[in-house]
Formats: structure tokens, sequence, C-alpha cells
């Protein structure tokens, strides 16, 4: 009896969620090795969209996050991603929560952590409704989030006017751009859908091809080969590198640029462009730079909450400038792919050249103008009708 209970109590089957612990302080940069059934644990104050995307697509059943998903300051996308998604969230676990071994089975329950029946962790689980309330009270900060980017946009100008107004800097490129539409895209909001919707407009213009970073990896993973890569080479596969004619490795002002050191180890061209720019806004402004007739951007920011999103209004206003910066040359790629499916599609042209046709044959059979070629056509549409009925 004694030894039939502890079998009954080793073998019963605890209550939440268990999977692999994946550890990293920055969540991006796990977003990139976690796979199904993993437990993402990092530290990241207001969870970005594109983050949570990744985290999402890679299949995990849950995250810790050693800080609050929502700090209050503005309404960021990334949590209500997530819970959207089945995804268990735990909220404010505190920074000992990345002392937790790589590859550890955690059990998750009520904001509760666990290895096996010691619970290790605590924290605020987040649900749908508390996203919701917490997502009210974070809108009362935008204000503040836009007060704050007007003064960063000021002091952003002051050090890249150069470049921004004059374009110097711009490093020159091998990749010919002038007069072309160019299309880049980067790892951002939809950005594989959105591809894929432009597949027939890529297919008939011929557009350059710009993949910034893990948006490289996209356009080759749909079949296309980018002609220009931008960004850390490091968050770009090896194939795609081989595969791009040109890369442009972002440096920082005094002219290092990390990244270069693989460039050169896979024996691939590239140029630097020292700037404090992101990789996004630096591809924008190396098509506008060399010409571009008209640049479409999957993958970037459209809306005021994307663009909130993760503070980059606050952090880094270049994105704003670059947009003045290109004006009406730049579109974003839902819209280009909804205008471009409002065209009259291939099969609508066919059967208005067909029915024009049978009109036309139709005249010259009941015309006495066509009447000699009304007896060749009458028949020889016989004939075929005999054999059609001949063959059945």
């Amino acid at each position: 009896m004694k030894i039939a209970g502890l079998l009954s109590r080793s073998g019963r089957e605890l209550p939440g969620v268990t999977g692999l612990a994946r550890v990293d302080r920055r969540a991006d940069v796990l977003a990139r090795r976690v796979g199904p059934g993993d437990i993402a644990v990092f530290d990241q104050v207001d969870l970005d969209r594109r983050t949570a995307d990744a985290l999402v697509a890679a299949g995990i059943t849950a995250v810790i996050n050693a800080a609050p998903s929502i700090s209050g300051r503005f309404p960021n996308l990334g949590p209500e991603i997530l819970i959207s998604a089945g995804v268990v969230l735990i909220d404010g676990v505190g920074s000992e929560v990345l002392r937790i071994k790589e590859g550890s089975r955690l059990r998750l329950y009520d904001g509760r952590v666990y290895v096996g029946d010691t619970e290790i962790a605590c924290g605020i689980e987040q649900t749908a409704n508390s996203i919701a309330d917490s997502m009210i009270e974070a809108k009362s900060g935008l204000s503040a989030q836009l007060e704050a980017f007007s003064a960063n946009t000021i002091e952003f100008l002051r050090h890249e006017r150069a470049l921004i107004i004059d374009r110097v800097g711009v490093p020159d490129i091998e990749v010919p751009i002038r007069g072309r539409q160019v299309l880049v895209v980067a790892a951002g909001y939809n950005h594989i859908a959105d591809l894929a919707a432009l597949k027939h407009f890529i297919r008939e213009y011929h557009p350059v091809l710009i993949g910034v970073e893990a948006g490289a990896d996209a356009l080759r993973a749909a079949g296309h080969k980018p002609h220009l890569i931008v960004g850390d080479p490091y968050q770009v596969q090896t194939e795609t590198l081989k595969s791009a004619k040109e890369v442009v490795v972002p440096a920082q002002p005094d002219g290092y640029a990390p990244g270069v050191e693989r460039i050169q180890d896979l024996g691939i061209g590239a140029v630097t462009f020292p700037a404090v720019s992101n990789p996004e806004d630096l591809a924008l402004l190396l098509a506008e730079a060399h010409g571009a007739e008209l640049v479409i951007a999957v993958g970037f920011q459209a809306t005021l909450h994307e663009f909130l999103d993760r503070g980059r209004c606050g952090s880094n206003p270049s994105t704003f400038l670059t947009r003045l910066r290109l004006g009406s040359k730049l579109i974003d790629g839902q819209a280009a792919a909804a205008l471009y499916r409002s065209r009259v599609s291939s099969g609508a042209v066919l059967f208005m050249v067909l029915a024009a046709l049978i009109a036309v044959i139709a005249a010259l059979l009941v015309s006495n103008i066509g009447g000699a070629y009304g007896v060749l056509v009458s028949g020889t549409w016989n004939d075929v009708v005999s054999w059609v009925k001949g063959w059945v």
C-alpha cells in the first residue's frame, strides 16, 4: 500500500504548463533560437510587437519576463500579441530569474515558476483583461512620449543634419538604383504576408530588392535574391549573404563597423555606412540618395502605435526624419499590394479578347461584306465541329 501510494504521487500530473527554459537578457536575441514548446526567459521593459511576433512564430509555450512587459509609458503591442496566441506570460519576476540554467524543465502555474515541486520565482500572470486595463493606463503616457520625441528629434538633427539634409556620408554602391523602383524589406509587422502579396508586382516590375538584416532572409525564403543587404551581417544567414550582390554594414560615427569581420571571413565585398540611424532608415536613405523613383517599404512602422512601440519615438527619431526626407517617394507595402490587386486581372483581359473575337467572327458570318471570308470561316468551323464529334 505504501509503495502504491508513492507511485501514485510521483506519477501525478501537476497543473500548469511545462517546457525547457531558454534564457537570455535580450528578448530579440532569444527570439532567434527558441523553438516549439520552449519557455523564453528574458528581461525587457515594454515588450514590442516585433519580438512578440517572432516568439509566437517560433511556437513557444510561455514567456517569463524579469521586467514589466507594459511599463505604462506608452501602449506597446507585444503582450497583447502573446496573450492572443495563447502564450502564458508572467511579468515582473525579477532579475534573479535570469540565473535559471539553460535547458532546465520549468513548470508555470498561477504566476509561479517551479523546477519540479520547488518554487524558484513568482510574478504576475497576465490575462487578456489585465493587458487591456494596462493598455488603457498606458495611453495616458503618449503625450509625455511625444514631448520626448520632439526634444530628441532636435538633438538628432544637430548630429545628423548633414546626412538627412545634404546626404553627406551616404556610401557609393554598385547596384544600379537611379530611376528604378525599390522594394525594401525589414523583419517587422506582417512582412512575410505583405511580401507574398507583392510577388506578382515583383515578377512584373523587377524592382531593386533591398533586405534589412532578417528581411533579406525573408526575401530569399520567398524565392527572391536580394540585390542589396543592409545591417549587421551576424543577423543574416550565410547563404543569404552570399546570394546578394552587395552588403552595406552600418558603422559607428568613429568608423568602427561591427560585423565586418564576418563579411571578411566569407570573402564578400561590403561597404560601411557611418551613422547613428537604425538599419531600416539607412536602407531608405540609400535608396533615396541614389535616385530611386519609388520606394516600397515592407515590415516598417505604419501606424502611431507601431511607431511608438518599444519607445522608438523617444530613443530614435531618425525614422520620422527619414520619412520626411523621402516624402512622396515612400509607399507602404500593404498599400502597394492593395493598389496592385485593384488592376484588371489577366483572366478578365483574356475574356474580353475572346468576346471581341467571337463578335468579329459572328459579324463576318452574317454580313454581305464578309461573304467570302464568311464562307471560309463557316466551312472551317464545320470541319472542326465534325472532327470533334468524330473524336468523341
